[in-house]
């Protein structure tokens, strides 16, 4: 079997890989900003987000579900991190599709294309019939991106006792 799990995903403006040593400092940054992280439980500890980026590039492929860096072609610069996460919700595993996207890279319609990107790779490569969003109730950019893509409000959940809207996807 093949314990390496190589990601490219591309659009015509995006490509989603695994990380890089390059990678690090926008990592780093993305995952301590408060604006960018206000509805995923806020900012992460700069010195735990060291540690991730060293157990990441220790083996940037031992994990079949993670999250990846997405650049923009154009620029060949990295604007988010994302992917599909393995889940527990109320006992059900479930694959979540998750998209970070960095501030200065909002409003693009970034979100939506990754979004549908990973629900493509989750149906047709990954062959699940089922993905998931848990999102804020606050959060209206990520609920309009999971409407745009076809996902539809299932419930809402009890997640570390913060309320969160589960969107799925069904094939």
């Amino acid at each position: 079997m093949n314990n390496r799990h190589e990601v490219h995903l591309e659009s015509e403006r995006l490509l989603l890989r695994n990380m890089k040593l390059t990678d690090s400092e926008f990592f780093i940054n993305l995952w301590t900003n408060q604006d960018v992280t206000e509805f995923m439980g806020g900012p992460r500890d700069k010195g735990k987000m060291l540690d991730a980026v060293k157990e990441v590039l220790d083996d940037p492929y031992l994990e079949e579900y993670d999250l990846w860096i997405l650049t923009e072609k154009e620029s060949n610069q990295p604007i988010g991190h994302c992917g599909l996460l393995s889940k527990s919700v109320e006992g059900r595993d479930e694959v979540e599709v998750i998209y970070v996207i960095d501030k200065p890279h909002w409003g693009k319609g970034y979100a939506s294309e990754i979004c549908k990107m990973l629900i493509s790779y989750a149906f047709e490569d990954k062959k699940l019939n089922r993905v998931i969003a848990l999102i804020n109730p606050k959060n209206k950019g990520s609920e309009s991106v999971a409407l745009k893509n076809g996902m539809m409000l299932e419930k809402e959940v009890l997640r570390e006792e913060k309320k969160m809207l589960l969107y799925v996807k069904e094939q």
